[in-house]
């Protein structure tokens, strides 16, 4: 069972009750291109979770059998494995805040410069994978079997989920011992007093015990300090990858070519330039000048379809219902990333975005009909083909004379 497919369309339903509240209120806090963003980086870090899953259940499961203890699934104990996971977590996130590797893992998730339940599915493709292999194994070792270790690890997900946003003022007596939007707004800041601060994700506690915690005071401005001024998700989530990687190839020095990896964020090795030069690090709200691009013009409204088909897809994807095959998953899953990719080549009217919408809707739709005719859901005589070939053609269709003939009209 994947809990991910459960815990999606909760996510799903609450994000789109925000959308909608704050489209009425009319307040500004979910621009188009930064939403967009998120939900493809969310869409696509979905995928991810599955080899994931594949890991935790193969791994975990040989050390389930090593380990002497065993703890019975019973209400009580599940609620003593949601604490010790909100315990080990905070660790864990407070590391990826401390070390480079971790930083990178974790860094995606903080790049969007708003704050709304949409940032929250912004997750970085590898801090998943990061949680299972140095931190959750420890839980399993105690007695918990992988399966109460990775559904509890959705559920926590989804406790952190509701936190991204900025509708929700501070909430009284509950803020004494719990975790609330007001919290996470200060862990997401990039002004010098917020960073590096309210690590918690469940009880805010952690954070007041081991010295970590801020209240909100002056308005919070999100983000990084170096903003990675794209919408591409692959650059969003492997921009500090890169920087690490540059970095160990241009020092001459073999050892800080490896210790850099493990070194405090910022550190640089010694010959080269450091990345702050004394000053304070980080700015508020009023020095900020957020990333905007210009789309492809008239690409709103077929995105925000897109978006709606690509879910679509992602769940048959995750789906652990379906009768698939892994290399099913993995076909449909270069797809989805094709698809998330080509979502922010049309938001900054890259030259080739053109090209590759064709090209990805034609693959999905011919992979989405032979996944679903070689795994016996369907065949390709049925409605089912005629459907998706339908909805392809309209896309394409769509997208040639309404949105790419626009924005080639716009250019010339």
């Amino acid at each position: 069972m994947n809990v991910y497919a459960f815990i999606t369309p909760i996510v799903v339903i609450l994000l789109v009750a925000e959308i909608i509240y704050c489209a009425r209120a009319n307040n500004g806090k979910y621009p188009f291109q930064d939403t967009v963003t998120n939900l493809g980086t969310g869409i696509g870090n979905q995928c991810v979770n599955l080899a994931v899953a594949f890991f935790v259940y193969k791994f975990y499961g040989w050390l389930y059998e090593l380990t002497p203890l065993s703890i019975p699934a019973t209400w009580y104990t599940l609620i003593l494995l949601l604490l010790l996971q909100d315990f080990v977590f905070y660790w864990f996130h407070r590391l990826g805040h401390t070390i480079n590797v971790f930083w990178a893992a974790h860094m995606p998730h903080h790049s969007s410069e708003e704050m709304n339940l949409s940032v929250g599915i912004r997750a970085s493709f590898t801090q998943r994978l990061f949680q299972f292999l140095f931190f959750d194994w420890i839980l399993v070792v105690v007695g918990f079997s992988p399966e109460a270790v990775y559904s509890m690890a959705a559920v926590h997900l989804l406790l952190a989920y509701w936190h991204h946003t900025a509708v929700i003022n501070k909430m009284g007596w509950w803020e004494k011992y719990f975790v609330t939007p007001s919290h996470h707004r200060v862990h997401h800041g990039v002004n010098p007093q917020y960073i590096d601060k309210n690590f918690s994700e469940f009880l805010i506690i952690w954070d007041k015990i081991f010295g970590s915690y801020e209240e909100e005071v002056e308005e919070v401005c999100y983000g990084v300090t170096h903003p990675p001024r794209t919408w591409d998700p692959i650059h969003i989530n492997f921009q500090y990858w890169s920087q690490l990687w540059n970095d160990a190839k241009a020092t001459k020095y073999f050892w800080d070519k490896i210790r850099i990896w493990f070194m405090p964020i910022g550190w640089r090795p010694r010959d080269l330039e450091p990345h702050f030069k004394g000053g304070r690090i980080g700015y508020n709200r009023s020095e900020q000048t957020k990333y905007i691009s210009t789309p492809l013009q008239k690409s709103k409204e077929y995105l925000i379809a897109q978006i709606g088909l690509g879910l679509v897809v992602l769940y048959l994807t995750i789906s652990l219902q379906l009768p698939f095959e892994y290399w099913h998953r993995v076909i449909l899953s270069v797809n989805i990333f094709m698809m998330i990719i080509s979502w922010g080549a049309i938001l900054e009217s890259k030259p080739w975005a053109k090209s590759l919408e064709v090209v990805r809707i034609l693959a999905t739709a011919i992979s989405l009909v032979y996944v679903l005719h070689d795994s016996g859901v369907s065949n390709y005589q049925t409605w089912t083909t005629i459907v998706i070939l339908m909805l392809s053609g309209i896309s394409i269709l769509y997208f040639s004379i309404a949105v790419a003939r626009e924005g080639a009209m716009a250019r010339s």
